[in-house]
């Protein structure tokens, strides 16, 4: 278990079949392919071989692409405005293969379905915006209804002004009304402002607009030929007959949504065919061949040639082979890929927040792993919480259709349930309820469980330095193996040796074997980096620094006793929300207090799960991966599909 070899696989190929080779290639999410024109090593062969590169042709790309936003802009706009009663018919998330599913791909009838929609779109926008237009020559007719000249029905000497005239100055205006002998008529009163009417002769028009217009008064023109009385009417009339023609065009467009589905594997083809598209401009290119170059798991080659092979004949391909040079390892243009065991893939997830291990590195997932889960178990520590997560993941993961990320997401916590399970036997608790078979108490027996936890974790710690002394031994640097793991390992055996012998078997002979373990160890800690430097004293001086690191590891120590607190914690708080409930009368503990204890309960699992599954991974990355791991890996990127709707297998597919 460990970063998976690579080597890089040239293919050379004519031309007419490079559309199959990707697809192919798609297909299996087994390479990640290299933009030759872009590395610097290729430049010199390009030149030489590919003098005159031929211009990618990217007609199909832009039809592709304007394909994909089409089907995208139907499926929201038919869900938005569909009518309710119509349900969609989604795309079920299933396996398939890329061959098969592009197989069905039927561009004319996608064709139809999109011009379908395009005219009840515009349909709908026109609909939409006689509405907005109705809706506002209603809201202005309703405002003014109360006045029901029109604008255009004047006299030869009198004249009319319709305004909003603010609250505060409107005595005002009424005692200028009265003055100037202006009718004067209120047509509604709103918020902060009168709405009025007044009649006046035409010669005084100037006049009495310069003081309402000082006043504040904002005037109103009548846009419209009808009073706003007759306007109100016909805008109610032309309103209902819109909503009419609206609620028509929804009830065709709830017809569409029983072509959501085929909409929708229309846009997953797509998505594969745009990718290969783009793909395509970071190969090299002439008028008859093309080469394609990617990183290729050592062992899945033999598969995919074989795989390439049966649908091409080989005499119509050429491959060659690279091993990652060592400058391309130290640049990082080698991507890592993991290669872990079925159970402990979904762990992979938790190294990857952290860093993923350098090409040349080790992968820390295997032997972070089993902590993990062990850690976990013990932070939530209830048989209830264990059997929930347990049935809902293994239902998520059996009825529900998931992206290959959810998938692994569940999966990791299925697996995880498992040790919940465990502890929650150990403990003796369900749902924060003691159970009779309980082996810990967690109340009673909080000092056993404390040691436990330190036991877990000095075990980690040495694991973690075993793992530094190995990854030093692997690189054949024999002195730092010493220093970073074995010794550090010696200096904690040999406290451990000597507290023992000094507290609990009070033997001379294990607390001086203890010492004398921790002395010498100390002395390599400090002498080998002096042997290793250049300036002694310097190396000297560097090794004392190392050595006061042993104060970290009290509390790297103390970290661990989390395990024991969490978990108490946890079943505490369930323990105290069942007291809560069962100090409600009969009637209400039967009725509303079932509600209750569901929806407390869920809070504590909620709350339980996500602590032990951040200070878990937090004891892994600060605790652990310090001592022996760097990371700064780049991920191995496959070339596949976007999976959007569908999962597309990679399981090798059967030739006939």
């Amino acid at each position: 278990m460990a970063v998976d070899r690579l080597s890089k696989l040239s293919i050379l190929a004519e031309k007419e079949q490079e559309d199959r080779i990707l697809q192919l290639l798609q297909e299996s999410q087994k390479i990640e392919i290299e933009d030759i024109l872009q590395a610097d090593e290729n430049q010199p062969w390009l030149k030489k071989y590919f003098p005159d590169r031929a211009a990618k042709d990217d007609q199909a790309e832009k039809k592709y692409q304007e394909l994909q936003q089409q089907i995208q802009t139907a499926i929201s706009f038919i869900m938005n405005h569909g009518s309710v009663r119509d349900k969609a018919k989604r795309l079920p998330r299933k396996n398939y293969d890329l061959v098969t599913l592009e197989n069905e791909f039927n561009e004319k009838k996608l064709r139809s379905v999109l011009t379908e929609n395009k005219k009840l779109t515009d349909k709908w926008e026109n609909i939409q915006q006689q509405l907005e237009r109705w809706e506002t020559v209603s809201s202005w007719a309703d405002d003014w209804k109360n006045f029901d000249l029109a604008a255009d029905e004047d006299s030869l000497y009198t004249t009319y002004l319709l305004g909003r005239a603010p609250d505060k100055e409107w005595e005002n205006i009424q005692l200028f009304c009265q003055q100037k002998k202006i009718y004067l008529e209120i047509l509604d009163s709103q918020k902060q402002e009168t709405l009025f009417a007044c009649l006046f002769l035409k010669k005084e028009a100037s006049e009495i607009k310069e003081y309402l217009s000082h006043e504040g008064v904002i005037f109103e023109k009548n846009p419209y030929e009808s009073s706003p009385k007759q306007l109100a009417a016909w805008a109610d009339r032309q309103l209902q007959e819109w909503y009419q023609q609206e609620k028509k065009v929804a009830q065709k467009i709830g017809q569409l949504k029983k072509k959501v589905a085929f909409l929708q594997k229309s846009e997953e083809i797509l998505l594969a065919k745009l990718q290969r598209e783009k793909v395509k401009a970071t190969l090299a290119h002439s008028n008859y061949i093309v080469v394609i170059r990617g990183w290729v798991a050592t062992a899945d080659i033999a598969e995919l040639k074989e795989d390439l092979v049966a649908e091409l004949a080989e005499n119509a391909l050429y491959f060659s082979l690279e091993d990652p040079s060592k400058e391309a390892i130290t640049q990082k243009k080698v991507p890592t890929k993991l290669k872990n065991k079925k159970w402990i893939q979904p762990f992979e997830s938790l190294t990857s927040m952290y860093a993923l291990p350098k090409y040349e590195e080790i992968d820390p997932t295997p032997w972070m792993a089993p902590f993990y889960f062990v850690f976990f178990g013990m932070m939530v520590a209830d048989l209830g919480y264990g059997l929930i997560l347990l049935l809902g993941t293994t239902a998520g993961l059996k009825f529900f259709g998931l992206k290959p990320s959810f998938q692994s997401f569940f999966k990791l916590f299925q697996i995880l349930s498992l040790s919940v399970i465990f502890w929650g036997i150990i403990y003796g608790t369900a749902f924060g309820v003691e159970l009779p078979f309980q082996q810990l108490n967690p109340t009673e027996d909080f000092m056993t469980i404390f040691m436990i936890s330190l036991v877990f974790g000095g075990l980690q710690l040495f694991t973690g330095l075993f793992l530094a002394a190995k990854e030093n031994l692997k690189r054949k640097d024999y002195l730092s193996a010493v220093r970073e793991g074995f010794s550090w390992q010696g200096i904690l055996a040999g406290i451990l040796i000597a507290a023992l012998g000094t507290m609990i078997l009070h033997s001379d002979l294990l607390k001086n074997i203890g010492i004398i373990l921790a002395v010498i160890n100390a002395l390599f800690i400090v002498i080998i980096p002096a042997i290793q430097s250049r300036s002694r004293i310097g190396g000297f001086f560097s090794g004392l620094y190392d050595l006061y690191g042993i104060t970290g590891y009290i509390g790297d120590f103390v970290s661990y006793s989390r395990l024991m607190a969490l978990g108490i914690s946890g079943g505490s708080i369930a323990m105290a929300f069942n007291l809560l409930v069962g100090t409600l009368p009969t009637v209400a503990r039967f009725t509303i207090g079932i509600v209750l204890i569901v929806a407390l309960q869920g809070l504590n699992l909620f709350l339980s799960v996500l602590s032990a599954y951040v200070h878990a991974a937090r004891l892994q990355y600060v605790e652990y991966f310090g001592k022996f791991y760097q990371g700064g890996g780049r991920a191995f990127r496959p070339f596949k599909t976007a999976e959007k709707y569908l999962n597309i297998t990679n399981k090798r597919r059967k030739v006939k």
